[in-house]
């Protein structure tokens, strides 16, 4: 399913404008308040990669770090913003494989700018490695 991930998440980052961009940003406190109460036990690591993102999200929207390309930071608030929908390609509500999806776009986003996120990380002093690119 990755590959047909990643191709979803470049495509809707290309649709991620500086103006989506900025509506993001004021309403990521809440999002990230939302994020903290997903229980998806088959991927542990997907509250902690949306934070991530948030991050990425918040820091290039703020002007705070712009050595990221806006690919990058689009694919990230576009990954934000697919989780939060309530309503996507699998619902949430739906047992056994909820937030499969949400993972799946999550970690295409990871892996196509990892090494971007690498750079980021390191220069916000984050343990890359915590935020892992596994379910």
């Amino acid at each position: 399913m990755m590959p047909e991930s990643s191709y979803f998440a470049q495509r809707g980052a290309s649709r991620v404008t500086p103006k989506i961009m900025k509506n993001l940003l004021h309403r990521l406190p809440l999002l990230k308040a939302e994020f903290t109460q997903i229980h998806a036990p088959k991927f542990p690591h997907l509250v902690d990669q949306l934070e991530f993102l948030a991050d990425v999200v918040e820091d290039f929207a703020e002007g705070a770090y712009l050595d990221i390309p806006y690919t990058a930071a689009a694919a990230s608030a576009f990954a934000i913003i697919y989780t939060h929908r309530l309503l996507d390609i699998i619902p949430d509500f739906v047992a056994q494989v909820s937030f499969e999806d949400d993972s799946a776009v999550v970690r295409a986003v990871l892996m196509l700018y990892e090494k971007d996120f690498e750079k980021y990380a390191h220069a916000q002093h984050l343990n890359w490695k915590k935020i892992t690119l596994k379910p």
